[in-house]
């Protein structure tokens, strides 16, 4: 009796193993046909040393020694990302006290300008006359390359928008306050629906949960939706069955997890965009904060023909690195 449960075990399990890997398998089917979609971080940005890096690390006053003269969330770092060969940029947003969205990474101005306090205190004036790139120096303030400038060159979310009409955007909303999502949410329920459709949000769940909420055809992402779809993907996944956790998401995925995924890196690639849901690669993690592939041996991590997202914070190395 024992002996013939054990047989009749061993056989739903032979079976469901030859279901999952024959369901799963990438050489059954055609390749993708489709080139990498390059997503440029904060546009055409600064590097730094991202050891010790805490989320009060003042990533200005550790830049690395600059390659190009080009700072974050500006106009000419996002059209320097386009000429590199973005497809896509993700910007940072602080709400001002006047109702504006502005580009800008930092809680407070202390870090990047010659001024301080919170940055949405300020009205979009004050704002507009500050130097955004005050604060950068690569010798520990010895000298700072960019100190004067960075002076006006803080644009509105608006402004971004509308310069440059037929780009998408990731935006990165930096703060826990729902408050912040719905203004969020009335400034995006106010473009056209055509232009809504190529922008992508992210950030924490108050915000998000308010946009959400309000702008439910928005893709959006936060760590937790993130976790929430690879956990559920590697429960379900294997049937072929997509969980309702990964419809309509912006989805990064740590390259060295991605092996783990059912049907990486084609099939996965298809049953995320069936379901609305676009997918960049980022590289291996580094406790609590991560990092774009950003240069060789990054792209090398990827499956030879890999056809899906790209997120990396070196655009200016990247995008000609794919070019050849």
């Amino acid at each position: 009796m024992l002996r013939r449960l054990l047989l009749m075990v061993a056989a739903v399990l032979g079976v469901f193993t030859v279901f999952a890997v024959v369901n799963n398998a990438n050489w059954l089917r055609a390749a993708r046909e489709a080139e990498p979609m390059l997503l440029a971080h904060r546009g055409m940005a600064q590097d730094f040393d991202r050891e010790g890096l805490t989320g009060e690390t003042c990533t200005a006053a550790r830049m690395l020694p600059p390659e190009h003269r080009f700072l974050e969330n500006t106009l000419p770092s996002i059209a320097a990302a386009i000429d590199a060969g973005a497809d896509i940029v993700e910007v940072d947003v602080q709400p001002t006290a006047d109702g504006a969205f502005v580009l800008f990474h930092d809680w407070t101005l202390d870090c990047r300008t010659e001024a301080s306090g919170v940055t949405r205190d300020q009205t979009l004036a004050d704002l507009r006359g500050l130097d955004i790139g005050h604060g950068y120096t690569a010798d520990g303030g010895a000298s700072y390359p960019f100190r004067g400038a960075g002076a006006g060159l803080m644009p509105t979310l608006a402004e971004a928008l509308a310069t440059f009409p037929d780009l998408p955007f990731v935006i990165n909303v930096k703060s826990n306050d729902p408050a912040e999502g719905i203004l969020l949410a009335d400034f995006l329920a106010g473009l056209p629906e055509a232009r809504r459709d190529t922008l992508m949000v992210t950030g924490t769940q108050p915000p998000l949960a308010e946009i959400e909420a309000r702008l439910p055809a928005l893709r959006t992402a936060s760590r937790a939706s993130i976790r929430s779809c690879l956990v559920d993907y590697a429960i379900q996944g294997w049937t072929g069955l997509m969980p309702s956790s990964c419809h309509d998401q912006l989805l990064l995925v740590p390259v060295d997890d991605a092996d783990w995924l059912w049907g990486w890196p084609d099939l996965f690639l298809e049953r995320m965009a069936g379901v609305g849901t676009v997918v960049f690669v980022v590289a291996p993690l580094t406790g609590e904060f991560s990092r774009g592939i950003n240069d060789a041996a990054d792209l090398a991590l990827l499956p030879d023909g890999y056809s899906g997202g790209i997120s990396t914070d070196r655009i200016d190395r990247i995008g000609p690195l794919l070019e050849r």
